[in-house]
């Protein structure tokens, strides 16, 4: 009789003591599973929209300096890199054969000048025979014949045309001195503006051949210290904002991998038209002016170029985390379900108009629907969905232009690993 009282007191303990620990376990195992949700704040500031590229330094000009004429490199006055000025002395090619030709231009000169001479005074002396034969004939017609008339008007005649030859040659000499003077002066080789010299292409010594086809001697990059271009490829999706960006003024960053620690700033110069179709891929040259004072900007550095197209400077900004996120159903309040249960059906749409597009009113809602979002928010143990409208993005936030969300809310951006 003792026995079987003593296992129904035992039951009936184990069975409170179960009853008794079944709350605090399952508040423990519920605690120990409950779903915790890393969050990033929506705050309020300041976002700047940019176009990233890449692009190479170039001279605003670069000046081929060459030779009009032949002849060893007598003399090299200058190096790589030298900063030099308009009219400074670069090269002297030998100037020997140049000086000879002047001095026998010269001397054919001269040789024409006084055959001018000769020839004038022979004109003058048939000039004055023949006015003496019409004297003498004006005074008694048999004095002279008709035969020594002719002979005296065609010698004064052929004179006349000799000092025309002459006069001709005098110029042809002269003409031919300049051009001689031309050759040697050109022996001298000087620089056309102020710049420094990015390329010598000759050494002392060389010998020049400019007979077909003028030789390059330096490459000249006038105003270096004052401007340079920096030429950027830019995606033609891009090229409306860069417009913008240009009629607003707006500034462009850039570094070089020279000086990674400075950031450099230009404006931009012009948009070129002459695309480029690599690949499928339709690019435009763009053009940015930067100062270069400091010489630190060099002709064929890689620049990595910022556009700053577009700027809010006091709005309510969303992470961009959070926008990326996209919650599993169980972890989502009941209202909500049916935005996650026609997800993958707007999924299914959206990649079904990218492989068949629709019509261009059609492209553009698309384009317009993408901008209307949903971020979450922790209610409860459930997520909410907050509906949003962004607009300009940088790389960490967007903004929101519509919305229930206030500066300081936390939006759920990934669910918490445990430790």
């Amino acid at each position: 009789m003792k026995l079987p009282i003593a296992l129904s007191v035992t039951g009936l303990v184990v069975v409170v003591g179960a009853g008794l620990a079944y709350k605090p376990a399952t508040e423990y195992w519920h605690n120990r599973n409950k779903v915790e949700w890393e969050t990033a704040e929506v705050s309020r500031g300041k976002i700047l929209a940019v176009v990233n590229s890449t692009g190479t330094i170039r001279p605003v000009l670069s000046v081929t300096v060459g030779a009009q004429v032949s002849g060893p490199i007598k003399r090299l006055n200058v190096e790589f890199n030298q900063e030099v000025k308009e009219g400074e002395e670069l090269a002297r090619i030998d100037p020997r054969l140049y000086d000879a030709a002047v001095k026998n231009s010269s001397a054919a000169l001269a040789t024409s000048k006084a055959r001018i001479k000769q020839i004038r005074a022979q004109l003058q002396q048939a000039t004055n025979a023949e006015q003496r034969g019409i004297k003498l004939r004006s005074e008694k017609k048999t004095f002279v014949s008709d035969t020594e008339m002719d002979q005296l008007r065609f010698t004064r005649q052929g004179l006349e045309a000799e000092l025309e030859v002459g006069l001709a040659q005098v110029q042809q000499a002269e003409a031919s001195l300049e051009q001689a003077n031309t050759n040697l002066e050109f022996t001298i080789i000087r620089a056309p503006r102020d710049g420094v010299i990015i390329d010598r292409k000759i050494e002392h010594g060389q010998t020049l051949a400019a007979q077909f086809q003028a030789p390059e001697l330096f490459v000249l990059a006038p105003d270096l210290r004052k401007e340079v271009y920096v030429h950027v490829s830019v995606d033609e999706s891009d090229i409306g904002l860069i417009r913008q960006a240009q009629d607003s003024g707006r500034v462009v960053h850039f570094t070089v991998d020279a000086y990674p620690d400075d950031v450099f700033e230009g404006s931009i110069k012009e948009i070129r038209l002459s695309s480029t179709a690599e690949q499928n891929v339709v690019t435009y040259p763009v053009v940015v002016s930067a100062p270069n004072p400091k010489l630190q900007l060099l002709p064929g550095m890689t620049a990595t170029v910022s556009f700053d197209v577009d700027e809010r400077p006091d709005v309510i900004r969303i992470p961009n985390s959070a926008l990326r996120f996209y919650p599993d159903i169980e972890h989502v309040r009941e209202e909500d379900h049916a935005l996650l249960e026609g997800a993958s059906d707007n999924n299914q749409q959206r990649q079904t108009s990218e492989e068949e597009p629709g019509s261009v009113s059609e492209r553009r809602e698309s384009r317009r629907n993408r901008n209307r979002r949903h971020v979450w928010i922790q209610e409860g143990e459930k997520l909410r969905a907050i509906a949003v409208e962004t607009g300009i993005t940088d790389s960490r936030y967007s903004e929101c232009v519509s919305g229930e969300l206030k500066s300081g809310a936390n939006l759920v951006v990934r669910l918490k690993v445990p430790e």
